[in-house]
């Protein structure tokens, strides 16, 4: 046996990155299929609510399962539950109401444009460059929102209210992804998306047993699909990969191919639930796609 020092041979690691960014556009864009699928047979906020109570027990108790421990200080796990009202219970909230009204297609191209006005929040109160390239893609973003939204509203298919709540949802996610880069809490993400979905439900648990009925309820196999996708695929999955994201990307940066969840919802739309798409629909995608990839496009590096 040679008893000479052993030699580490350097190996080219696998980067996951674009793997993750390509799957969380996918849940993304899907998440807003599963949600208008929902809230046909579902009250919006009862869904809602069993949607983020069930995700948040399910992650805590594998985390008590696994013997992971708590993991967070106090102070994070108070940022982890503010992060929870804004992103869940107000985000998806406004969202699901909106969703009521609105096609599903329409719903995620609005929420899909937030990397566009995330670039100017992060601008403001990150201080992040402002750059004429960024600037030039939330304006495609605005017109190529707006013609849709005016299309839509012209022709009849989509109600003005739903749209409001959607863009009301889109405010909420801006605001959330900021605050976590501002408040930047520290610790293990999974425990930190358990933390926020008990927040979220727990925020939404009044409201949703007030302002709803529960007669309204129509159990269905596509009920239970739904809600399942939601628990497993959106609240868990998906918002772990963007928190992940968030974490080792900047706040705009993390959105990078965003640009792809505008076709992306569309296509689903069509083809699971036959939502009509026209081709000034098409005509309007392609400014906010071309948008956001603009604005999430990283600069040139220094010399």
């Amino acid at each position: 046996m040679s008893l000479a020092p052993s030699v580490a041979v350097p190996r080219t690691g696998f980067n996951p990155l674009p793997i993750y960014i390509i799957l969380f556009c996918l849940l993304w864009s899907f998440a807003f299929v599963a949600g208008k699928i929902g809230v046909t047979d579902c009250p919006p906020l009862i869904l809602l609510t069993a949607r983020c109570l069930l995700a948040g027990i399910l992650i805590l108790g594998i985390s008590a399962v696994r013997g992971e421990g708590w993991q967070l200080a106090w102070r994070d796990a108070v940022v982890f539950a503010v992060l929870g009202i804004a992103n869940n219970a107000l985000f998806l909230g406004l969202g699901y109401t909106g969703l009521k009204t609105v096609s599903a297609g329409l719903g995620g191209l609005i929420v899909s444009a937030n990397p566009v006005f995330t670039a100017v929040a992060a601008a403001v109160f990150l201080g992040e460059a402002l750059t004429w390239r960024k600037v030039t893609g939330l304006l495609l973003g605005i017109a190529g929102v707006a013609f849709i939204v005016w299309h839509r509203l012209s022709v009849g298919s989509d109600n003005w209210h739903g749209i409001l709540y959607t863009l009301a949802s889109l405010v909420s996610i801006v605001v959330g992804t900021i605050l976590f880069k501002v408040l930047a809490p520290k610790g293990s993400l999974w425990v930190g998306n358990g933390v926020q979905n008990i927040a979220g439900g727990l925020a939404l648990l009044p409201f949703a047993f007030t302002l709803s009925d529960v007669s309204e309820i129509v159990p269905s196999a596509r009920l239970v699909g739904a809600l399942a996708f939601l628990v497993l695929g959106g609240s868990i999955l998906a918002y772990l990969l963007w928190f992940h994201l968030l974490k080792v990307c900047g706040a705009t940066a993390a959105s990078a191919y965003h640009f792809l969840m505008p076709p992306l919802g569309m296509l689903f739309a069509f083809l699971v639930l036959g939502e009509h798409i026209e081709f000034r629909d098409l005509l309007g995608i392609v400014p906010v796609a071309l948008g956001i990839y603009l604005v999430t496009r990283p600069g040139k590096a220094p010399a």
